[in-house]
């Protein structure tokens, strides 16, 4: 047998030539972080540690960000969204010096159903404010796996031709099992994004259905996209995520599905009628267009327009921004109250004991649940 493949260990001693499995020489040179150097057989590679990137300060973030640095954006939105215990403190000093810059931003969040064009439809748009000369960050949201953890992370992939725009930039991020369609850390990222002079933030949710309704508490504008002919006219007369939308988008509106997005744009025009507008002096109202082709895309970016300019003369945009703020201070004093809890060391002593307790039936829920807490009273 050659030097370049061998037959495994595990081998059967009665395998014949048919038997497919081979053991194949090492990569050599500069493969997953190994050094070129190999071992003096050539089958394997010498292993060395891979340098790490130098860490920035807290100075260099913040200059880079306001100089609208996309490499160093990448890096800080990577910081924020940490676990990391040594990376919080300065993380909070990156946020505290930005947050002045931020806010100049319109923040467009869009929710719908899977399969709905959510992706299409942004970098339809997103390709429509770069031609204009606008600058355009979008988070995307990808669901993260309960069983393994993990997240595709592949809307860059499906944003082929805005990504390539450099007036644009593209930031995937897991939910890390937050409810409500976005991530854990989105309101951070829009910070950040705003500091760095994008004109416009599109934050695509997850589009598990009517509870996707957290990035509504973070955003100015809430686009609601369905399709006709899929049982979508029916939900008009609910409520949910309908009654928080600022327009409803029936997409794919092209071709024999024309007809049905029109009936289902009625449809939706009788049910929003009678829904109290989310928007003090906004009534929403649906509309049809084809992220595809491009119809009705640029009416639909004016009326976000118009939208924008009418809620800040009001003076509605400015309350809304800061009832979101109220909002995004309890949600942190309840994630770090959960943290500070499950942390604390006699919790972390009895809760064990207190499970097992539970499951065996000796304990009531609601009498395990006060022992703990009191321990921290």
């Amino acid at each position: 047998m050659s030097d370049a493949a061998q037959k495994p260990e595990w081998t059967p001693d009665d395998a014949g030539d048919a038997f497919a499995s081979r053991v194949m020489k090492g990569v050599v040179g500069g493969h997953d972080g190994l050094s070129a150097e190999s071992e003096s057989r050539g089958t394997a590679v010498a292993a060395t540690a891979v340098p790490h990137r130098r860490q920035l300060t807290t100075e260099q973030y913040v200059q880079g960000v306001l100089a609208g640095d996309r490499a160093i954006l990448a890096r800080a939105i990577t910081l924020i969204e940490s676990n990391a215990p040594h990376h919080f403190v300065q993380a909070q000093d990156v946020l505290r010096q930005l947050l002045p810059h931020s806010g100049n931003s319109l923040r467009v969040g869009i929710t719908g159903v899977p399969g709905a064009g959510k992706s299409t439809l942004i970098e339809t748009l997103g390709l429509l404010l770069t031609g204009q000369g606008q600058r355009v960050a979008v988070l995307a949201v990808d669901p993260t796996s309960s069983v393994s953890g993990g997240s595709i992370l592949g809307d860059k992939t499906r944003m082929e031709k805005l990504s390539r725009q450099p007036e644009a930039f593209i930031r995937p991020s897991p939910t890390g099992g937050m409810l409500g369609g976005v991530a854990r850390k989105t309101r951070e990222t829009m910070l950040l994004c705003e500091a760095a002079g994008f004109d416009v933030i599109l934050v695509e949710t997850v589009g598990t259905g009517q509870s996707e309704i957290a990035v509504r508490g973070m955003v100015d504008f809430f686009l609601l996209l369905l399709v006709p002919g899929a049982g979508d006219e029916l939900q008009g007369i609910k409520k949910g995520v309908v009654e928080l939308a600022d327009a409803i988008l029936i997409n794919k509106a092209d071709g024999e599905n024309r007809v049905r997005a029109e009936a289902a744009r009625a449809e939706y025009n009788r049910a929003l009628h009678y829904l109290t507008p989310i928007t003090e002096g906004w009534r929403a109202r649906a509309y049809t267009g084809s992220a595809m082709s491009g119809v009705g895309i640029a009416e639909l970016w004016a009326v976000i327009r118009q939208f924008q300019a009418q809620t800040a003369a009001s003076g509605a945009l400015a309350a809304r921004r800061r009832e979101q703020a109220r909002e995004w201070l309890h949600t942190l004093l309840a994630e770090q109250l959960q943290a500070y809890f499950y942390g604390h060391t006699a919790v972390q002593s009895a809760l064990p004991d207190i499970e097992q307790a539970v499951m065996r039936g000796e304990m009531p829920v609601s009498a395990a649940a006060q022992a703990l807490l009191r321990l921290v009273s």
